[in-house]
């Protein structure tokens, strides 16, 4: 016995920096299942024959704009997508992201700003999931369209690969991140699920199960919106 506890100890100081490093993605996780029932749970929200087109989902939660003014150059959030190399699949366990850079740092007027983007196709899914893609050059994006249904939409928004929207003092809008970048947050990746791991694994191959703190925001998104309804997608 007295040799076993010796063992343990130095055991459960070697996780302390893990159970540590993954805190704040738990806890971004958590933030992002909050703030995408909210948002779309209320009556002028995401019409939802635009989220059962969507391949993928990215929630930025409470991106505050000092944050942009003092060097914090970037908001951190999650992103989902349908599961399999055809996005036909369930939605698949979160790979962190990073938002940089653009001009909604200016946008946001002082407080805290939610933002969810839809990404309404393949190309512009694997291409975020691969490398850094910035909204309006690399990937054609657009102030999403509210209500039940986008049918009164523009051609523009819906020819556009990313649509987002933001949330703040309660107002929800579709507001325009041309000239931010998006990327997949390896640290952030690492850090969640104790090794490395790419955003494209992560989606495509499954090699990891969703968090339990991922929970409510895949559960959710699989209740809300269960199959691919973009044409040829279906399940």
């Amino acid at each position: 016995m007295k040799k076993i506890l010796p063992f343990v100890l130095v055991l459960s100081l070697l996780t302390l920096p893990l159970q540590a490093d993954d805190r704040k993605e738990k806890s971004r996780l958590e933030n992002c299942g909050t703030v995408i029932q909210e948002i779309m749970d209320i009556p002028d929200n995401i019409p939802q024959d635009l989220i059962e087109k969507s391949y993928c989902v990215i929630v930025y939660p409470s991106v505050v704009k000092a944050a942009f003014i003092f060097g914090a150059s970037y908001g951190r959030g999650a992103m989902t997508c349908r599961s399999g190399e055809k996005f036909n699949g369930p939605w698949s366990a979160p790979t962190m992201m990073a938002l940089e850079g653009g001009s909604f740092g200016f946008q946001i007027g002082g407080q805290a700003t939610d933002f969810v983007l839809l990404v309404m196709n393949e190309r512009g899914a694997k291409a975020i999931l691969s490398s850094k893609v910035k909204l309006g050059a690399d990937a054609s994006a657009a102030a999403g369209p509210k209500g039940r249904t986008a049918e009164a939409s523009t051609d523009v928004t819906m020819r556009a690969e990313i649509l987002s929207y933001s949330r703040a003092r309660g107002l929800f809008a579709g507001v325009s991140l041309a000239g931010s970048t998006v990327r997949p947050d390896g640290g952030a990746n690492e850090n969640l699920y104790h090794k490395k791991v790419n955003a494209q694994d992560i989606v495509f191959k499954g090699i990891v199960p969703v968090p339990a703190s991922a929970q409510k925001m895949i559960s959710y998104l699989n209740k809300k919106s269960p199959k691919n309804l973009s044409s040829g997608k279906e399940i």
